[in-house]
């Protein structure tokens, strides 16, 4: 094993979490100097920002792969599709991992004081747009030109879920932020008490911040890479599994920090917002300029496995919660299980034990 490799994952991986750091404090301000609900806050801005990281990588490959069908297109679609999986698995996973570790301090155990509303509409907006998403892979090459169609059906789902949640009202609390932790470098601030930054500060920091996590996590995805090849691991499960692990770092990063300031509706909003963008904004871009590759072949068979399964978590951890307007943390767990679930079908498929496509 390369020491080098070792001490960049290392690094790379306190690269994100100094940026995860910077952006909870930063987008919390952000929130406030505008005046936005709690919903818009962890559900819009800071999904978008925290899911930059693994949406460039299938963008620019359907980009610089030159044509509708190339392979780099093929590898994009399949990293699209699985994006939302390791989020509704694995992020909610860590999530509720977090939880447990800090019910005791809890009044209410494990239950999380979440806003059901803002949960609710993130669900079933994903849901939709992804169900949407996957369903135009069925259509047969005669109607391939629908495509691009359904592609802009989902922008238009993905502007009335952000101007829904823009709209909704900020709230009246008043809760306390912490410093914001560029603040020395706002004079003004820095001479009032209580210190209130003001927005071109605060904007600097999201932008620091985002980009020590879109660094952060390419160095992170490089030495994953690296790392694997040097342990013999098959490049299909490094790509279907391990890699996006390092992608999805981010969210799982900053929910863990609300998690720990007992800020659960931004820590799962983090994760739902992120999973209707990935279901979205990324899909349009693959059905408008890579079009063909978006249906069901034997190669994406694992893919589309992924997105089967990413549905049943999100359906066992939040119909309750739709039904109860109660969220447990450990119902979070479950998105482990599903997890080991799909490593189990890829491990298998790679050995010849399970079948998948023709």
């Amino acid at each position: 094993m390369n020491p080098a490799d070792l001490v960049l994952l290392v690094g790379a991986f306190f690269v994100i979490l100094a940026g995860a750091e910077l952006f909870t404090n930063g987008i919390e301000w952000f929130g406030r100097k505008l005046e936005l609900a709690e919903g818009a806050v962890g559900s819009v801005l800071a999904a978008v920002g925290t899911a930059l990281p693994e949406t460039m990588i299938p963008i620019v490959a359907i980009v610089s792969s030159g044509s509708a069908s190339g392979h780099g297109s093929e590898v994009a679609v399949g990293a699209i599709l699985g994006a939302p999986f390791m989020l509704a698995t694995l992020a909610m996973f860590v999530t509720g991992v977090a939880v447990m570790s800090v019910s005791r301090r809890r009044p209410a155990g494990d239950v999380m004081p979440v806003d059901p509303t803002v949960l609710s509409r993130d669900v079933g907006t994903f849901a939709v747009a992804y169900a949407i998403a996957v369903g135009a892979a069925f259509l047969p090459a005669s109607l391939g030109a629908l495509k691009p169609i359904v592609g802009l059906g989902l922008l238009g789902i993905y502007a009335v879920y952000v101007k829904a949640h823009f709209d909704a009202e900020a709230s009246t609390g008043d809760d306390e932020l912490a410093p914001l932790r560029l603040r020395r470098l706002d004079r003004r601030a820095h001479r009032r008490q209580p210190a209130v930054p003001r927005l071109r500060i605060v904007t600097m920091q999201v932008i620091v911040a985002v980009g020590l996590i879109v660094g952060g996590a390419i160095l992170f995805v490089d030495a994953v890479d690296a790392l694997g090849r040097e342990l013999g691991v098959d490049e299909t499960l490094l790509a279907l599994v391990v890699a996006p692990i390092a992608t999805e770092l981010p969210e799982k990063l900053n929910s863990v920090i609300w998690v720990r300031q007992g800020k659960d509706t931004l820590a799962l909003g983090n994760i739902t917002g992120a999973m209707v963008f990935q279901s979205t904004i990324p899909t349009v871009v693959a059905l408008v300029l890579a079009g063909a590759t978006w249906t069901v072949s034997p190669d994406s068979a694992l893919a589309f496995a992924s997105a089967g399964i990413a549905f049943l978590s999100t359906a066992v951890i939040f119909v309750p919660m739709i039904r109860t307007r109660v969220l447990r943390g450990r119902r979070l767990l479950v998105g482990g299980a599903f997890y080991l679930l799909y490593v189990g079908i890829v491990v298998g498929q790679l050995t010849g034990l399970v079948e998948l496509g023709g």
